[in-house]
């Protein structure tokens, strides 16, 4: 089944840092820096009955004329409560959301926000046409009906290419990673106070997120163009709050481990063989920099060796 496939690409973004049972009622807001807060998930992993689906982070800016959210979660319940935590903050409502990429876990409480202006990019949005209504049964299935009921409400302004909008008096800058995480992920750059907000393109605690889809070329490109912007506040799709620092980290280990599994896959040597290397070789290093290096570095190489078989086989 073509959606099967998919869908375990989709969940690779949290099965790969395994489950935790963190309680989904503990929405905590984080002020970032003047007017930008972040709401951080507890849980990373798997969306289970116990954390009723959220497993993602949201953040939100308060303009002079309302606020611009970035992401809504997975859920229209979940996106109710990013709605109530936001007005703890503010009374201003939530004008403009960005949906950065089409995992479910990142816009599916889109309906919580139905007369906002929600955007997202084209290829994103078809994305979410195709396969919005196997995630949310499947979000319902696993987290057995505590996900609540949600109504599919898709993007309503499309971003065809990258450009600069103002929202509120804010300057924002667009990015395409062009497909480096997922089809149609977009990142959002304040150039003024030099914060990104980057979905699941950038990463704080653990590997950066490569799926089936992702095209690893542009996301090294990407990271690159990002580490050259030398944002002072880096803000991603899971995990902490971070800096330029875990942008250049990503770099650095994605860069190495391309050229090692190209090397070997044109020499012919077995995944097995290039992962007892990159293990011996890297794992020093990037052991202790990411908690999931062990458990994560064997299906990063498997995957890298059908990118390059693909490859080949193109050419």
């Amino acid at each position: 089944m073509i959606y099967k496939t998919k869908l375990i690409c989709v969940l690779s973004l949290t099965i790969f840092i395994g489950k935790c049972s963190e309680p989904a009622d503990n929405f905590t807001v984080t002020n970032v820096s003047e007017n930008v807060y972040s709401i951080v998930s507890p849980s990373i992993g798997l969306p289970t009955p116990e954390n009723k689906g959220w497993n993602s982070n949201v953040h939100f800016i308060v303009t002079g004329k309302g606020v611009l959210l970035f992401d809504t979660g997975s859920s229209e319940l979940i996106g109710n409560k990013i709605k109530s935590t936001i007005k703890s903050i503010t009374n201003q409502p939530v004008r403009w959301v960005i949906n950065s990429h089409s995992h479910a876990d990142h816009w599916l409480g889109n309906a919580a926000f139905a007369d906002a202006e929600i955007i997202a990019s084209n290829q994103a949005f078809e994305t979410m046409k195709k396969y919005g209504k196997d995630d949310v049964a499947f979000y319902a299935k696993v987290t057995n009906g505590t996900i609540g009921s949600t109504k599919l409400k898709y993007p309503n302004l499309l971003l065809h290419e990258p450009q600069k909008r103002t929202f509120g008096g804010l300057e924002v800058e667009f990015i395409f990673a062009n497909d480096g995480h997922s089809e149609g992920d977009v990142l959002m750059w304040l150039p003024e106070q030099k914060i990104i907000f980057g979905g699941d393109v950038l990463s704080s605690d653990w590997m950066p997120i490569i799926t089936n889809y992702s095209n690893l070329s542009n996301l090294i490109n990407t990271l690159q163009t990002v580490a050259k912007l030398n944002p002072s506040v880096v803000l991603t799709g899971h995990g902490n709050v971070t800096t330029v620092a875990s942008v250049l980290r990503d770099v650095q280990l994605l860069s190495s481990v391309c050229e090692q599994v190209k090397l070997d896959y044109e020499k012919g040597l077995t995944p097995t063989e290039t992962l007892l290397k990159i293990s011996a070789n890297l794992g020093p290093k990037y052991e202790p920099i990411y908690k999931d290096f062990e458990t994560e570095i064997e299906r990063y190489i498997n995957l890298m060796y059908q990118f390059n078989k693909k490859i080949r086989s193109e050419n």
